[in-house]
């Protein structure tokens, strides 16, 4: 029997997208293009989060930052094999990228080039080890 009236509660709450069921609404998940957004957003994921949650909004820049990865690689694997690719195109697809990356606050870190040598190494555990022995 069925009251008329009263409208039926769906059980979902959220889409497969956002629950995390699929990963895109329509498309192939298991695609080779699949398989590398799937990594480049991770290991984005890991480089902002620092072990904290991301925003929507951050979330949602990095799947774009992804995908204009992946296209761009696309592109230089066209390159690589001497067949033509809209330059134009390519660079622009390279500034966005950097905008987006900028936006999320990516940033060249540079290297400490004032790390200790292995000779420097060396001496402070010969130094250890005759503090140790003298006390």
């Amino acid at each position: 029997m069925t009251c008329v009236g009263i409208a039926s509660k769906s059980r979902r709450v959220s889409s497969a997208v956002t629950s995390g069921r699929r990963l895109f609404v329509d498309g192939d998940s298991n695609s080779a293009w699949s398989r590398r957004y799937r990594d480049l957003v991770r290991a984005h994921e890991q480089d902002l989060s620092g072990g904290v949650d991301l925003s929507v909004a951050q979330l949602s820049l990095v799947r774009r930052v992804a995908t204009i990865e992946i296209e761009l690689e696309q592109r230089e694997g066209m390159l690589s094999k001497g067949q033509p690719v809209d330059l134009d195109a390519y660079t622009r697809a390279s500034s966005h990228l950097r905008r987006i990356l900028e936006t999320l606050g990516l940033e060249r870190r540079q290297r400490d080039v004032t790390a200790p040598t292995l000779h420097e190494i060396a001496d402070e555990i010969a130094a250890q080890e005759e503090r140790e022995a003298a006390g």
